[in-house]
């Protein structure tokens, strides 16, 4: 019988396991979770490239969507007004995916982010009509932070109720004051903030998380 010795090895158990790649599996990006991370952030990225008539293109547009463009409803949360935001964003997803891409498998996370976009589409052209167009992917983001979240509740961790608290915390600001000082100059539509996490929460009830924290 071989004695523990208190490191790290691998499944045949002969070598200590790479410390860079222990790294990387406590942020969920080792072998193909980094890759698809890192082709997630190009989807967020490379819409740039088009520059401004990429942007009007395809950008919530509710004059366009009336007309029928209802492409719209989906580019909409992978454009950016310009780099500086979609690498802000890209950066927001990078956190999201080290704290909560082993919490569902990919098949659950697909409905869960697709649930945050329908649901900011319907909460903007239903209750915020004034809003006559919207770029970017964190209301979706915050779908993803609220479902993850949940997943924690429901092991039982009180990390989920923290992450539950200032998540609430957040959406009360930005609802009574507005969007919070680092948000940026630009003008930031808090309310697709809530819709996305009304959306993500709503369809990670219906999932089950892994039963562990990975």
């Amino acid at each position: 019988m071989r004695a523990k010795t208190g490191r790290d090895h691998n499944r045949g158990g002969d070598r200590p396991v790479n410390p860079v790649r222990r790294v990387l599996r406590s942020l969920n990006c080792d072998g193909g979770a980094g890759l698809a991370l890192l082709a997630a952030c190009a989807v967020l990225l490379l819409p740039t490239l088009a520059g401004e008539a990429g942007r009007v293109l395809l950008r919530y547009d509710r004059v366009a969507l009336a007309a029928g463009q209802w492409w719209r409803l989906l580019t909409a949360h992978v454009v950016h007004l310009d780099a500086r935001h979609a690498l802000l964003n890209s950066l927001g997803l990078a956190l999201m995916w080290a704290l909560f891409a082993r919490d569902y498998s990919p098949r659950q996370w697909a409905p869960i982010v697709l649930g945050a976009m329908a649901a900011i589409d319907a909460g903007l052209w239903l209750c915020d009509s004034t809003v006559l167009w919207y770029v970017g992917s964190s209301g979706a983001l915050h779908g993803v932070m609220a479902a993850g979240a949940l997943a924690h509740v429901r092991r039982g961790e009180r990390a989920g109720w923290v992450l539950t608290g200032l998540l609430a915390v957040k959406l009360a600001y930005e609802h009574w004051l507005g969007a919070l000082p680092l948000s940026g100059s630009d003008a930031v539509v808090v309310s697709a903030h809530l819709y996305g996490v009304i959306g993500g929460v709503t369809v990670a009830a219906f999932l089950r998380p892994h039963r562990t924290p990975l």
